[in-house]
This record gives C-alpha cells, sequence and structure tokens, in this order.
C-alpha cells in the first residue's frame, strides 16, 4: 500500500522529534546553498569535522540541562520558597514559553549575524542566568529569570542545524545530527535525573547551581571547539519573505489541525511528568527527590518508540496511527490512577509511547504536507508544542492541586479525545500543498 507520506518522510523526523524539527527553521536555503559548494565542507576525516561534533554535542548538554532543570524540584521550590504548586510550575512554563517565542526571531537573527555567533551568545547567556538561578530571592525572581533563560536557549535548537546543513557534507550529515541530538538527549534526561538526585542530598539551590556550572563548563567546551562557518551561503530567506511563508501556513487549514495535534499531545505529555512529582512525594508513596527523578528515566521509551513509527505509519497511514497514539496516551493515563508504582510506571510509559507515536507523525506531517518552505511548517510546528507544554504544566498544575490526579486523568482524556476527532478529519493520504515559492 502506497502513502503519500512513506516511511523515509517520517523516518527523516523519528529520534527525539522535538529537537530535530525545531532546529530546521532556516535549512531549506542552507541546504541549497551548500550543494552548491563543492569545497571546504567537514568530512570525518578532516580534525575540524571531530572539534564540530565535539563542540554540538556539548553545546546541546549544556542547553538541554537547563531546560526542564526545575521539573524534577516542583515541590521543593513549592516549599522553599513558600509558594503554590502551582506558581512553582510555572518555572517550566515561562521558560518553554521563551524558548516558543525566540525560535524564529533567532533562527532569522542567525541568517545576519551568522550561526556561530547566535549559537554562542545564547549558550553563554543561558548558562550564566543558569549560575545565578540559586541565588533567586523569591519565586517571582527565579520564574522571571526563567523567562529570559528560555530566550536565550532558543538560539541554539533555531541554528545548530542549519550549521551543520552550511558545514557538513551532505554525505554525512545524518551522522553529525545523530550526534548533536545525543547530546540534547543526555541534557535533557541528565536535567531531570541529575537534579532530583543532588537536591536530595543538598538541597534545590545546590542541584540548580551544580546543573548551572555543568552547562557553563559544556559552553566553554563548545567555544572553544567550535569550527568558523566559512564562506556564507549565497541566499537568505529576506524578511518579507518569511512574514509572507508563515502567513501561508497559518492560513493552511491543514497545517493549522496538525499543529493542534501537536499540541494536545504535548498537553497531556507535560502535564503528567509535571505533576508527577507532587504525586510520587506525597502520601501514600513519600518517595525522596533521588526516587523521583529515577521515574524520569522512563522517558528514554521515546528513543525505543520513534525510530519505529515510520514504519508502523507507512503500513496504516496516517490517520490511524495518530488515533493509536492518542489511545495509548489515553489508556497509559488511565493505568496511572492506580495507587501501585508499579502501575504508575506501566501508565507513564504506555504515556510516553503514545505521545511519541502523534508527535512524530503529527511533525513529520507538518513538514511533510508542504511542498515549499517545509522548514519553517516545522519551526511554527516547535512554537505551538512549546506553548502547548507551557499551558500544560500550568493547567495540569492547578488541576492536580484542585481535583487529584483524577482530575489530571480527566484533562488528558479530553486532550486525547479531541486529538482523535481532529485525526480523523485528515485526509486519508497527506499530499503536499503547492504554496508560492517564496525563497
Amino acid at each position: 500500500m502506497h502513502h503519500c507520506m512513506d516511511n523515509r518522510s517520517i523516518d527523516h523526523w523519528t529520534h527525539l522529534q522535538h529537537l530535530l524539527t525545531v532546529a530546521a527553521m532556516t535549512n531549506d536555503t542552507a541546504t541549497a546553498s551548500t550543494n552548491r559548494r563543492s569545497t571546504g565542507l567537514l568530512v570525518p576525516t578532516d580534525p575540524r569535522y571531530r572539534r564540530a561534533m565535539v563542540a554540538l554535542f556539548s553545546a546541546g548538554v549544556s542547553v538541554f540541562l537547563l531546560l526542564y532543570v526545575t521539573q524534577g524540584l516542583l515541590p521543593q521550590l513549592a516549599s522553599g520558597l513558600h509558594v503554590t504548586p502551582v506558581i512553582a510550575s510555572l518555572t517550566i512554563s515561562a521558560t518553554t514559553a521563551g524558548v516558543a517565542i525566540g525560535l524564529i526571531p533567532m533562527s532569522s537573527l542567525s541568517e545576519i549575524v551568522g550561526r556561530v555567533p547566535v549559537m554562542t551568545a545564547s549558550i553563554f547567556t543561558a548558562a550564566s542566568i543558569g549560575v545565578l538561578l540559586p541565588l533567586s530571592p523569591n519565586a517571582w525572581w527565579l520564574i522571571s529569570l526563567r523567562a529570559v533563560q528560555g530566550l536565550a536557549l532558543a538560539g541554539l535548537p533555531a541554528t545548530a542545524m542549519a550549521y551543520l546543513a552550511d558545514r557538513v557534507d551532505p554525505r554525512y550529515t545524518t551522522a553529525a545530527i545523530g550526534i548533536y541530538l545525543s547530546g540534547n538527549s543526555i541534557g535533557g534526561l541528565g536535567s531531570r535525573f541529575l537534579a532530583g538526585m543532588v537536591s536530595e542530598y543538598a538541597g534545590w539551590r545546590i542541584a540548580l547551581g551544580v546543573l548551572g556550572f555543568t552547562s557553563m563548563a559544556c559552553a566553554v567546551v563548545f567555544r572553544l571547539l567550535i569550527p568558523g562557518e566559512g564562506a556564507r551561503p549565497e541566499q537568505r530567506l529576506t524578511p518579507r519573505a518569511l512574514v509572507k511563508t508563515l502567513g501561508l501556513h497559518l492560513r493552511n487549514p491543514l497545517l493549522l489541525r496538525l499543529y493542534l495535534l501537536g499540541a494536545l499531545f504535548m498537553v497531556v505529555f507535560g502535564a503528567v511528568y509535571t505533576v508527577l512529582g507532587f504525586r510520587l512525594e506525597a502520601d501514600p508513596f513519600g518517595l525522596t527527590e533521588g526516587a523521583v527523578g529515577a521515574f524520569f528515566l522512563i522517558y528514554l521509551v521515546g528513543t525505543v518508540i520513534s525510530p519505529r513509527v515510520g514504519r508502523v505509519a507507512g503500513k496504516i497511514g496516517v490517520n490511524r496511527t495518530l488515533l493509536a497514539g492518542a489511545a495509548l496516551a489515553a489508556v497509559g493515563t488511565v493505568v496511572t490512577r492506580a495507587d501501585s508504582l508499579v502501575s504508575i510506571a506501566i501508565g507513564l510509559s504506555i504515556v510516553t509511547a503514545g505521545f511519541f507515536t502523534g508527535h512524530v507523525v503529527a511533525s513529520a506531517s507538518a513538514s511533510s504536507s508542504v511542498s515549499t518552505a517545509r522548514a519553517q511548517a516545522s519551526a511554527l510546528y516547535l512554537t505551538v508544542y512549546y506553548v502547548a507544554n507551557s499551558v500544560g504544566a500550568t493547567v495540569a498544575t492547578a488541576t492536580f492541586h484542585s481535583h487529584g490526579w483524577n482530575g489530571v486523568t480527566v484533562l488528558c482524556l479530553c486532550c486525547m479525545a479531541l486529538a482523535a476527532i481532529v485525526a480523523l478529519t485528515l485526509p486519508r493520504k497527506v499530499r503536499p500543498t503547492e504554496n508560492e515559492d517564496l525563497s
């Protein structure tokens, strides 16, 4: 059976999709110019290639150590800063909102001043703020710093992929992307796990400080090793063309439905993982911060699931795969209702599998459903994605503390029911639309 979005189209977006698509903002024009250059590109035998890989790996660790650094510390922040859990959750929401706001401007800025300057400023600014976070005198200082940190953090994912397209020989770009993504993965997991472990023995301020200085060390490694950009690409997306492209995408009914799907899946995912710490540290479980941090390792389920989603969608179609993802997330949420650590772990694993199933297909479809300016379609998807993360974290926290885990379950089930309805309205085959060429 042939599907317009075949396995290769989806597999391009499979492994850690929330990190891969965000970096593609200017990849269209960068790739076009790269194909016109025959010299100066980095290959594995070139020492500069190895330096670039270590640099970008370190940058990925640096940035994603900071992005979700407070997610595993929310109960400690609420008690230590004497605020409600909802206010504490804003330390996540403010940061992801900052990333969402900064993605497109940062990628556009890199067109003017260059990729390396934007990446350097991004990680050093974010790491510097990370070092200052433990000194926050109250919750609102912490939230404000986290919001600014989110804006700074947007610079790396908005630019790193375009840098790779500019500098690496196309034959080795996939391998280079894999190295960069591995740094993102380790940073993201480390922020949740290590923060919980350190805070259990030394408190949340020390935990934030340790991760802040670790991020700064990674930033220094990046700056020392990253090769220059070389010749600038001959063609750049102009601001006028960018605005016109974004406007076309926002008037595309298919893209809007795909963006809504990504948002709904993200609300569920962000809700469950954000509220998890509050539930597990309360009765009847009473887990320590370190034990709660270990639960975040379930996130690795996504690494296993993502590469297989493309094959599934190629066999049963986009609609059915999205429905399967919604069903998995809904079932997993229900399973987590049991007051059993085993049930919670199993349910969380199912929710994670469902999220990645839906997210991978929605993000891939957002790119493949347009014939031009695919990078901008992906950037808009990720902007909505991070906004949904912000909303989901705060709404779920408020729901949990007013209606308990049952309230969170109802919230997630409603989101997945709506996702199923939206999935049913999609065309059976996702076909590229013939937008005007704006490059």
